[in-house]
């Protein structure tokens, strides 16, 4: 007999999992990396915008958010996108990435123990005395030792600290949900964002003897640190996301560019399942497309939770009708409603 179940709940093991179809593209983490339109591109970028992505051209995003952008990068202001989640807020980053040609986002995701040091570097001291322990050690044997690795081995700048690098051309800094952090963070980043620049006082007690060091960056680059400083020469499309948890100090938000996202529209959601799901899933699935377009209003459906249903429910050819409708309602419940 013919069934979509993999787990079926009746206690026998089975190696049913083996038979589970290929996942949905945005959760596609095996292929993303190899498809050869990922390019320079964060290989989540195909994941974000949809494997079909030539789509996101017909994204038809509001003349809002299309200004709001501009204004970011004209003024090389951040951009602070506020919305309910699965509005397209960490999405932006990513779509502007792709059609400016700006290559691989930086995402720097926030939590409550977030501080401004994990987003401009990280120094190991105690790797390198660790490492310098074990060079003595080899120093007392008969072998030669190694060269002492230099303090650069040990300095790896985060997100934020990549983003400010010099470059012909600004990187995309996505610093999500910074709603999450702590008090302290907002106001921390504030001195950083208006400078553009920050300084490694582990390199800069070094610079008369080492005048350039070589440290690694968030996406596994080498790049050279002259005098200990990280100065940017196009500042980056900073795009920072919260969901309104939150409010945020005066200072920040006076920074920032600021624009509020609506869910989307009938428009951009044709787009987006388009994007991720093909033509034909549009048609298919009109039903729960026109339930999420006809929520109550001030109810909160994410669009994930839209594709998610029209995935599952048109790879379950096994399942009953019945069955489907209850996967919709499972997937689709409201993010506002505890029950």
């Amino acid at each position: 007999m013919n069934d979509w179940r993999i787990y079926r709940g009746v206690g026998q093991p089975h190696d049913g999992v083996r038979q589970l179809p290929p996942p949905p593209p945005w959760r596609d983490f095996a292929a993303a990396p190899d498809r050869p339109e990922s390019g320079p591109d964060d290989p989540s970028s195909a994941r974000r915008l949809g494997v079909r992505r030539r789509l996101v051209e017909n994204y038809a995003p509001r003349p809002a958010e299309v200004d709001a952008v501009n204004a970011a990068l004209y003024l090389r202001r951040p951009l602070l996108v506020t919305g309910n989640p699965g509005t397209g807020k960490s999405t932006l980053a990513y779509a502007v990435a792709h059609e400016l040609g700006l290559g691989r986002v930086l995402r720097w995701p926030v939590v409550s123990r977030t501080t401004l040091q994990d987003g401009l570097y990280r120094y190991d001291a105690i790797g390198r005395l660790q490492d310098v322990q074990l060079e003595r050690a080899q120093g007392a044997t008969a072998a030669p030792a190694a060269a002492p690795s230099g303090i650069g081995s040990y300095v790896r700048l985060g997100p934020l600290g990549t983003a400010l690098l010099p470059a012909e051309v600004p990187r995309v800094l996505l610093i999500d949900e910074l709603d999450k952090s702590d008090l302290d963070l907002p106001n921390d980043l504030l001195n950083t964002l208006e400078e553009g620049e920050f300084a490694i006082p582990e390199l800069e007690r070094v610079a008369d003897r080492e005048p350039v060091v070589e440290v690694l960056t968030h996406d596994g680059r080498r790049v050279p640190v002259h005098g200990g400083r990280v100065a940017c020469t196009a500042f980056p499309l900073i795009v920072l996301t919260s969901n309104g948890e939150r409010d945020f100090p005066a200072p920040l938000l006076r920074r920032c560019i600021q624009l509020e996202l609506e869910p989307p529209g009938e428009e951009q959601l044709t787009a987006m399942v388009e994007a991720h799901l093909g033509g034909e899933s549009v048609e298919q699935g009109r039903d729960l497309i026109d339930r999420f377009l006809d929520r109550e209003p001030g109810e909160v459906v994410a669009a994930d939770q839209l594709l998610n249903a029209l995935f599952l429910t048109q790879h379950t050819p096994h399942a009953e009708r019945l069955t489907r409708e209850r996967i919709a309602d499972l997937l689709m419940h409201p993010l506002d409603r505890s029950r």
